[in-house]
């Protein structure tokens, strides 16, 4: 019961925040006005401030309070596995992904090495851009191992690749390792995005991998910088480490 009130007060929290309700840069109402309005103990309120600075909703600061961000950037989560349809679905506005490739292909020495598989192997190839309010804003480029996908259609990638491996095909998708750096815009960035002005782009790779540790995905994920935030809820651990 107590988990189902911390999230429906972030949840409702979180809903004034995208509607404009609460404006960004204003500050929340104090951890004990909030437990008023809600109903609930500090605790759950902390819990509730916790998940929406965590996922990018608002900054808590010291003396001050918390204060609403501005989420016309998309919040993708570091620690996370989140798709991009759940992204979009958070975002309330309209969304589509255009597939520009989808073939099976032998995978070249790079994705052999980044999925672990030989020559012999089969992948499906994936090149979509996926776009928000009527701009082309993310490029992803998804290498699937054929092994655990035997069929992937149009219809799949325009949608979830990921509800189809978990709700068609039975994948149990555990964790994801990831590289995030800044390059230079591509001819394919260029080609497939709505860059503007923008020279570079953020680049997210993961390597995705099945409950029993198996490479199932490499992806290539690049974004316009303007449009996202990268969010982590990061805890300091105290590792027993002397002081100097």
């Amino acid at each position: 019961m107590r988990n189902n009130k911390f999230s429906g007060i972030y949840y409702d929290l979180a809903t004034k925040i995208q509607s404009g309700e609460m404006k960004s840069n204003s500050l929340l109402p104090s951890e004990h006005e909030l437990a008023k309005m809600y109903d609930a103990s500090r605790e759950t309120i902390r819990k509730a401030l916790n998940q929406l600075s965590q996922n990018g909703y608002i900054h808590k600061v010291r003396g001050k309070g918390s204060v609403v961000l501005d989420i016309e950037k998309f919040n993708f989560p570091i620690s996370g596995l989140v798709s991009f349809k759940e992204i979009a679905n958070r975002s309330r506005k309209e969304w589509r992904t255009i597939v520009h490739e989808l073939v099976l292909a032998k995978p070249d020495s790079f994705i052999q090495k980044q999925l672990k598989i030989n020559n012999k192997a089969e992948v499906w190839k994936i090149v979509r851009s996926r776009e928000i309010a009527g701009e082309r804003i993310i490029l992803d480029i998804d290498y699937v191992n054929k092994e655990f996908v035997p069929t992937i259609t149009k219809d799949i990638v325009e949608h979830s690749l990921y509800a189809y491996f978990e709700s068609q095909l039975g994948l149990v998708i555990s964790f994801a390792k990831k590289e995030i750096t800044v390059e230079q815009a591509t001819e394919a960035d260029r080609e497939y995005m709505d860059l503007g002005e923008h020279t570079y782009v953020v680049v997210v790779r993961n390597h995705v991998y099945l409950n029993d540790a198996a490479l199932l995905q490499y992806t290539e994920s690049r974004h316009r910088p303007d449009k996202f935030r990268f969010v982590d809820f990061a805890r300091r651990e105290n590792i027993g480490l002397p002081f100097k």
